[in-house]
């Protein structure tokens, strides 16, 4: 009975890989850059159960840890990639394989719509993010007026529940796209979200009313409305899609009106309303990989977006605007984007902050990733040099203090061609 009892824990350990992993991992003698504060040489982060224990120069390892030599290396926080459809669009072009948009919202609001909630945690496009050091990224409803809201993830294995860090983390809006709001002109766009925003204040103080049918229709359903008194109450951040320098201005003007708490979604005209932007204290979630114009609203594109709004005091946080679907296969570039951020003027440690600690603070998550600390998720990359360099690649990749391992379909095509039979080879 023993022998059987012992037979059966060995393959619930067999079938469970983690549970024959160190518990305790000690990653020593790289360069550790906290984020939070100045980089350590010669460093050691001390993880235990999936947690930083300890960060420093001269941090005690217990005899039992797994050691993982990181000397010569770089290592950072896993990246964040605030913007993406990740595990809501696979095929772009094949409607079943797309979840970021909601048909069913009144007059273009869906602000109810939970977009996280239709997750597909086996995506093929999760696995070469997490094999690129992106440990977490932000899932973003698209379309209409009002879009839905937005989820901040971890990308581990396992279900919806097991990935979400915290949700919802903002309402997104778009104001600078007529045709997915359903208007005809700009000015109609604003002037039907300034409607929304008076009848979710009307609805909040009148919801009795309301169920006795004693007030006029409203331009939303219950359940927008509901969703949307978070945002006018100032305790949500509304996320706005949006480009033109114009229409940024006007955002600016609806956030000073009803003392809404804004973000910038894009903002590919922002640097010309930068000081703007900083004396209003909102942020900007952009990209430096583009500057063609590929629309009206985007004439005024210059990679130099980030590296000016961040001169000006803006807070950035940088995101895709690159060509090959930034926000679904195109996750993996989040570090390409703060390379060209900072070859076109954006410093150094901007860079880093601005795919690490600042997207953890301003989506309410920086007690648990965003930065090498005690106490925080040990989402942790190890580089074999500057992670902003095109060449460098991430050498390993820990995810709640678990390591990731290679296994999507890029790098098993690499490893099929590196071996490749006798008759392929050059004599």
């Amino acid at each position: 009975m023993r022998a059987l009892r012992n037979a059966a824990a060995l393959l619930v350990a067999l079938a469970s890989p983690s549970l024959l992993e160190a518990q305790t991992i000690a990653i020593t003698g790289g360069k550790i850059y906290p984020v939070s504060s100045a980089p350590i040489e010669n460093g050691t982060v001390l993880i235990r159960d999936g947690k930083i224990v300890s960060v420093g120069a001269n941090v005690t390892i217990p005899a039992d840890a797994q050691r993982v030599d990181a000397t010569g290396k770089w290592v950072t926080p896993g990246l964040i990639n605030a913007a993406t459809t990740l595990g809501l669009v696979e095929v772009s072009q094949e409607n079943q394989t797309r979840d970021a948009s909601a048909n069913a919202g009144q007059d273009h609001v869906a602000a109810a719509f939970t977009v996280w909630e239709g997750l597909n945690t086996t995506s093929v496009m999760i696995a070469p993010a997490r094999e690129d050091g992106v440990t977490s990224v932000v899932v973003m409803p698209s379309g209409g007026l009002i879009s839905g809201q937005a989820a901040f993830l971890d990308l581990v294995d396992g279900t919806v529940t097991d990935m979400v860090v915290r949700a919802p983390i903002g309402m997104v809006g778009e104001i600078g796209n007529k045709a997915s709001a359903g208007v005809g002109a700009r000015g109609e766009l604003l002037v039907r979200l300034r409607e929304v925003f008076e009848d979710t204040k009307s609805y909040a103080k009148r919801k009795a009313d309301f169920e006795r049918a004693q007030t006029r229709d409203y331009s939303a359903s219950r359940l927008d409305l509901e969703s949307l008194i978070p945002v006018v109450e100032g305790r949500m951040p509304l996320l706005l899609r949006v480009d033109k320098a114009s229409d940024i201005d006007a955002a600016l003007k609806i956030a000073s009106e009803y003392d809404l708490k804004i973000m910038i979604v894009g903002g590919a005209e922002a640097w010309m309303m930068a000081d703007r932007l900083a004396a209003a204290k909102v942020p900007v979630l952009t990209g430096a990989m583009n500057n063609i114009p590929g629309s009206f609203s985007t004439l005024g594109s210059r990679q130099e977006n980030a590296g000016l709004l961040r001169k000006a005091g803006v807070t950035v946080v940088l995101i895709g605007n690159g060509p090959g679907d930034p926000d679904t296969f195109g996750v993996r570039n989040i570090r390409q984007e703060a390379g060209n951020a900072v070859a076109y003027g954006m410093t150094w440690d901007d860079a880093l902050r601005a795919v690490t600690l600042t997207p953890a603070e301003l989506f309410g998550v920086s007690d648990r990733v965003g930065t090498l600390q005690a106490g925080r998720a040990a989402n942790v990359v190890i580089w074999g040099g500057d992670p902003f360099e095109l060449r460098t690649l991430p050498e390993r990749v820990f995810l709640r203090g678990k390591a990731v391992e290679r296994t999507s379909r890029q790098e098993a095509l690499g490893r099929r061609y590196k071996t490749l039979p006798p008759s392929y080879r050059t004599p």
